[in-house]
């Protein structure tokens, strides 16, 4: 990757061999957690599609299936994320 510049008393300075080195283990870490965090909320846009059935309003979700489906909406808003686990299926 060709270096990156910083700007030092309103003049553009290319960045060390060393500070690009630290730039791009930065950079590198930041796309892992936007990749899991990506992954992380397909998954869960998928555990919510599975039970979207009992959202009808023919059928009675109980307590247990609404604690889990918010908690499932809740997970981007939980500290840590995108490392989070996720809630336990009821049975």
């Amino acid at each position: 990757m060709a270096n990156a510049y910083k700007c030092v008393n309103n003049e553009m300075i290319q960045l060390t061999d060393a500070e690009q080195a630290e730039l791009d283990v930065v950079k590198n870490a930041y796309d892992a957690d936007a990749n899991k965090a990506i992954d992380l909320r397909d998954k869960r846009k998928t555990l919510l599609a599975e039970t979207d059935w009992m959202a009808n309003s023919d059928v009675t979700m109980s307590d247990e299936w609404k604690i889990y489906r918010q908690a499932l909406r809740d997970l981007p808003s939980k500290d840590g994320f995108p490392d989070v686990d996720f809630p336990t299926k009821p049975s």
